[in-house]
């Protein structure tokens, strides 16, 4: 018979597969994609996938506004049988970018609205604000590090806090439309303390015709 918390996700090293892409369809607008697979063990232990599907707009070049879906499903257990949970969510970011000397530091707002279907008698409704500051930093031509923070905060829940992100790693320049991302993060709640390693690639495309 298993000890409980014999095995705890927060002993685990846990490792998140990123896909995340930009592809400029005019000046001003952009179409953004992202899909992600995370688990709970380096491979194995699924966690949860989400996929995200928006639509940028650039006023400025340090201001812009995204508006978009997405879809999560995940399990709310680990090292134990458990009803996957569904999300579907409207998200609206307000991104800002500003520099200091070397660094690139960028401001997200994201308000979500979260439609989450929990098992066959049970979907709640729950509107989240996130707040992420992230700063680079060049190495050299194709090296970067960077450094971020993010919070998350229940709008509809008497505990309004729900989870804090902080973490850090480095971004590899492969050629002038992808990046490599190699990273660790902790995610922090009111309970536990998740351990997290991020292999990630970034996709930027132009579909815009020269001038």
């Amino acid at each position: 018979m298993k000890t409980q918390g014999q095995k705890s996700s927060e002993n685990q090293l846990g490792t998140w597969y990123m896909y995340n892409g930009s592809h400029k369809i005019s000046e001003k607008y952009a179409l953004k994609t992202m899909a992600h697979f995370r688990y709970f063990e380096l491979a194995s232990a699924f966690q949860q996938e989400i996929y995200r599907l928006g639509i940028n707009y650039t006023f400025t070049p340090s201001t812009n506004i995204t508006f978009g879906v997405s879809y999560a499903t995940g399990d709310i257990a680990y090292d134990t049988s458990s009803i996957n949970l569904y999300e579907s969510r409207f998200y609206e970011d307000l991104n800002l970018k500003s520099n200091w000397n070397k660094f690139t530091i960028k401001h997200r707002f994201r308000f979500e609205q979260r439609f989450i279907h929990r098992d066959l008698n049970t979907n709640q409704f729950q509107n989240w604000l996130r707040y992420d500051l992230n700063i680079n930093y060049p190495i050299s031509n194709l090296w970067s590090a960077y450094l971020f923070n993010e919070i998350f905060l229940n709008l509809n829940s008497a505990q309004t806090f729900v989870q804090n992100w902080t973490g850090a790693g480095f971004l590899y320049k492969w050629n002038n439309n992808i990046k490599l991302k190699m990273g660790y993060f902790q995610i922090k709640s009111p309970t536990t303390v998740l351990k997290r390693i991020q292999l990630g690639i970034i996709l930027n495309t132009k579909f815009t015709k020269k001038q």
